[in-house]
């Protein structure tokens, strides 16, 4: 019995890092591994809707993948002299005969974590190790991680390829790197995690305003990274930070998915078991040691979750925290948040003058949130024809067709005048 397709897809997406981290354990060819995870994910697509899902699909992901590159190797050999195919032997009888775990039940087990690592190599900049893992991991498009990092499509594309040569060349053990290295990558990863849950939480481009499968990853995610670094403050800050926001998701949306902004939110419909244990968190992870970015924004989100009603919201104490978040970790996107903060403590014309100084910003040059934010401190200063054309503007520029909804009926309930 057939399955839906967007069914198939929700679980492809699922499985499809798990999948990899799984060929790369057991053959060690990091680019050639996703390719033949790419392979086996599309077949998947093709078949599984019609034919239905195998008991065990992940089981099944790595034999047609692992196929892939057996044949793949089999079929390099036979274009090279003998003399090549003597030389290149030793790798393909590795993937003919993968190391002992490979049966049914070792797909079972899960190396999204090391893959995590293994994308944050030392070899790679920082920028690319996130833009790898996004990829590779988080399962991202090339698209979504270059508006994430406001590159072009393009750019970022001969980033990843170039990272999993990088990678390959580096002859990388898949392993959890031993300290001090772990540390040394922690920083990136949490960069990454951070990444993926923000374009879970609110997507990039399309026609929802989220996606739940990326923000659940990356929330599973830096559990496991708080299980394995359980008194580092800044992962458990970040764990933090994704639970208490995640908590408000099913009021984000109307009954027809439209945006509903934290201020109008029901917040009887926020998860309540989520805010405790995200608190608890925050408490527990305060008061000890230095302060982080992360756990700055994590107490950000806490205030939020504290106030009954959106009037209730002790904006002086957010303004706080942006100042001291705008010294840990001062860019364009920190500031833009100290605006609307600073906005609804000193009023919006204050606002406003902070928020000219980021018209000349690079990193933000056509985003659409500064037209967004300048719409709504215009509204709230009176001037609604002003914020009527920044409304406008807003929607044009971004790809997210919620928001794009959400903009404009800010500008039509601004009238025409």
């Amino acid at each position: 019995m057939g399955i839906e397709h967007t069914d198939v897809e929700d679980l492809l997406r699922d499985a499809a890092p798990q999948v990899l981290g799984t060929l790369v354990r057991r053959y060690g060819t990091f680019d050639e591994c996703e390719d033949a995870v790419q392979e086996a994910l599309l077949a998947a697509s093709v078949q599984w809707p019609a034919g239905g899902v195998p008991d065990n699909p992940r089981a099944w992901l790595v034999t047609v993948a692992g196929r892939r590159l057996v044949d793949q190797a089999r079929s390099d050999i036979s274009r090279r002299h003998r003399e090549e195919a003597v030389a290149a032997m030793t790798p393909v009888d590795h993937l003919v005969a993968p190391a002992p775990d490979d049966d049914p039940r070792a797909a079972d087990r899960d190396d999204t974590l090391t893959l995590l690592m293994l994308c944050c190599h030392p070899s790679l900049s920082p920028p690319t190790q996130a833009a790898l893992t996004l990829r590779a991991v988080g399962g991202l498009t090339t698209a979504e991680i270059a508006r994430a990092y406001f590159v072009p499509e393009a750019t970022m594309a001969q980033r990843i390829s170039r990272a999993k040569q990088s990678i390959k060349r580096a002859g990388s053990r898949f392993e959890m790197p031993a300290e001090p290295e772990l540390t040394d990558r922690l920083r990136v990863v949490l960069q990454v995690l951070y990444l993926i849950f923000n374009e879970g939480y609110t997507a990039s481009s399309g026609t929802v305003l989220a996606r739940a499968d990326l923000t659940r990853e990356a929330i599973r995610l830096t559990r496991a990274v708080h299980e394995l670094r359980p008194d580092d403050g800044e992962v458990a800050g970040l764990l933090a930070l994704m639970i208490l926001t995640e908590a408000r998701r099913a009021a984000r949306t109307g009954p027809d998915g439209e945006l509903v902004p934290l201020t109008e939110q029901d917040r009887t419909r926020w998860d309540a078991d989520a805010i405790r244990a995200g608190l608890a968190l925050v408490a527990a992870t305060l008061p000890h040691g230095p302060v982080g970015p992360y756990q700055v924004q994590a107490a950000i989100a806490a205030v939020h979750a504290e106030a009954p009603r959106a009037a209730d919201t002790d904006w002086p104490q957010i303004l706080s925290l942006y100042d001291l978040l705008s010294v840990l970790a001062p860019n364009p996107m920190v500031t833009l948040n100290r605006v609307v903060a600073l906005a609804m403590v000193h009023g919006p014309r204050a606002g406003l003058d902070l928020l000219a100084s980021l018209d000349t910003d690079p990193q933000l040059a056509g985003h659409h949130r500064v037209d967004a934010v300048r719409a709504h401190l215009l509204e709230m200063a009176g001037d609604r024809g002003a914020a009527r054309m920044a409304y406008q503007q807003a929607a044009r520029k971004t790809t997210s067709v919620p928001e794009q909804r959400y903009l404009s009926a800010r500008a039509a309930r601004l009238g025409t005048t």
